[in-house]
């Protein structure tokens, strides 16, 4: 069973920044992509970013100049760094982890931008 640890979401002001973290048990050579998406209430998951295990990144046009990915292969963990976040910035976010062709998902982190 493939476990996703998340940490790192919590209330910020508009204009502040968040890094989320997130850890796998996943065996790091069978990893085929990992990745953050985010549910805000009353709305459907969507994509927030993906890192291939070839390194190739994908951004959701909403966040792309203010968040970055990016992965440890040491510590098989997969981090979102967030600026400049904004009251829709909202939401539930997940860890996603492509994983022999499955999809796996952590248990989520708040992420509440408010002043």
């Amino acid at each position: 069973q493939v476990q996703l640890v998340e940490s790192g979401g919590g209330l910020v002001q508009p204009g502040g920044s968040l890094r989320l973290s997130c850890a796998t048990s996943a065996r790091r050579s069978r990893i085929n992509a990992m990745g953050w998406y985010r549910q805000a209430p009353g709305k459907q998951r969507e994509l927030v970013a993906t890192i291939t295990s070839g390194g190739s990144l994908n951004y959701a046009d909403s966040v792309k100049g203010r968040f970055t990915i990016s992965r440890d292969d040491v510590k098989n963990t997969v981090d979102l760094q967030m600026n400049s976040l904004k009251p829709e910035d909202t939401a539930v976010y997940y860890c996603n982890v492509l994983y022999f062709g499955l999809n796996y998902w952590g248990q989520g982190t708040q992420v509440t931008v408010s002043s």
